[in-house]
């Protein structure tokens, strides 16, 4: 029920789609006798779009996000697993096309192939299934374990979930699958923006990893620049205002261990 609710409100509150409901409702509404209403619907969305293209409404929303954990210039010594969460390939696309379909968060299996390299005796995972509302027949992490295997890595060192739709799912199935024992040392990647959430997550799931955040969408300060792009505007906020709606709902419901994790665990977290 959370999964299907989830889906249907982020497609009522995705930015782009939010202000296409409100021009067709405004539009629709000139031609009827709350035409006042109308005109007040259209010209806001339109303020809307300029707002958005404008003004770093998004790119410091994402900033937040990305600059939460800091980036690891060298991780441990001792690392006894490396887990990398999905969101990098379309198993949709790779079937019906015969070719590996890759996202545009590539960095999270390029650091995870890299990082395998580095530590050969550290167990490998890929997290993730199917995100998609009503299409769960094919598994992101089958077509992702072709593209670890192209990129170098032997078949038998990785192990795949591929049943969890999404990150909360990720850090249960996860957990339960590979059992990890206390002490030991895993390495958790995923894209900057993402990683508050997912961190929060596998707390919640007790699993205290070790965050790796790749994939970063803005420069350093970027996040305060004036832009004059509707489309890197929309898609900014999208991605941020996804998260912090993520963050909301998972703390409301008990999927993460605070609403706002950092690098130091609460002390308060059930």
């Amino acid at each position: 029920m959370f999964f299907t609710l989830s889906k249907v409100l982020w497609w009522v509150t995705e930015p782009a789609n939010a202000l296409m409901l409100l021009l067709g409702l405004g539009v629709g509404l000139l031609w009827t006798r709350w035409r006042r209403l109308g005109r007040i619907l259209v010209t806001a969305t339109a303020v809307l779009v300029l707002l958005i293209a404008v003004l770093p409404i998004g790119a410091a929303s994402l900033a937040l996000l990305e600059d939460r954990f800091p980036v690891i210039d060298e991780p441990p010594a001792k690392v006894d697993g490396i887990i990398v969460l999905g969101g990098v390939v379309d198993p949709y696309i790779t079937a019906g096309r015969g070719q590996i379909s890759i996202d545009g968060e590539a960095e999270r299996i390029t650091e995870f192939v890299n990082l395998a390299g580095r530590f050969p005796e550290a167990r490998l995972v890929f997290a993730g299934g199917s995100g998609r509302l009503l299409r769960q027949g094919l598994k992101e992490a089958d077509t992702a374990l072709e593209l670890i295997v192209q990129l170098g890595i032997e078949t038998d060192r990785v192990e795949i979930e591929s049943q969890s739709r999404n990150t909360h799912e990720n850090a249960v199935y996860a957990k339960d699958m590979i059992n990890p024992a206390p002490g030991e040392s895993w390495i958790l990647i995923t894209s900057a923006f993402h990683m508050p959430r997912s961190v929060g997550c596998f707390r919640q799931a007790g699993w205290p990893v070790i965050p790796y955040p790749v994939d970063f969408k803005l420069e350093k300060g970027e996040g305060l620049r004036l832009s004059f792009s509707l489309g890197d505007g929309l898609d900014m906020l999208g991605t941020a205002l996804h998260e912090w709606l993520g963050l909301t709902f998972y703390w409301l419901t008990g999927r993460t261990d605070v609403w706002w994790p950092g690098p130091v665990p609460s002390r308060t977290a059930s």
